[in-house]
């Protein structure tokens, strides 16, 4: 069972500021429209995609299958109560594209690190979003 507030009566999850919680909402937004587009684009098979994914090592029969992930896992992160397992399976999906990147040498800041931004802004949109994950990570009792 969900607690409330006994003062303003909302669950920790509400209990939040506007401005941090479309924060929130803006930083997720981004990572579920750019994950989208990357799901879709890898289903599509534009030649760009092809080009692209080819050059990374991947034959064009994995793009369905890693565009089928991506979009799992981001629908599951789009959810708000899945959000949390969406996360951990998209910081999962991102670390496989740090690997990619790092073991075919691409540029630190453009390349390699992408993924790891992608993956800040979705986990610092839970973390402004539910205080329930805060103090889980900074060991604070309400």
């Amino acid at each position: 069972m969900i607690e409330t507030n006994t003062k303003t009566g909302k669950t920790p999850v509400h209990d939040i500021s506007r401005a941090r919680l479309w924060t929130a909402r803006i930083m997720s937004g981004i990572v579920i429209l750019f994950m989208l587009f990357d799901g879709i684009g890898k289903m599509a098979k534009p030649a760009a995609v092809v080009d692209g994914s080819v050059t990374l090592g991947f034959a064009e029969h994995h793009l369905t299958t890693m565009g089928v992930l991506a979009l799992l896992c981001t629908i599951l992160y789009a959810i708000p109560r899945t959000r949390f397992l969406g996360a951990l399976l998209l910081t999962g999906f991102l670390g496989g594209a740090v690997a990619t990147h790092l073991r075919v040498d691409n540029p630190l800041w453009s390349h390699l690190l992408f993924p790891v931004y992608v993956a800040i802004l979705a986990w610092g949109a839970l973390w402004l979003s539910d205080r329930r994950l805060r103090s889980l990570l900074w060991g604070q009792r309400e």
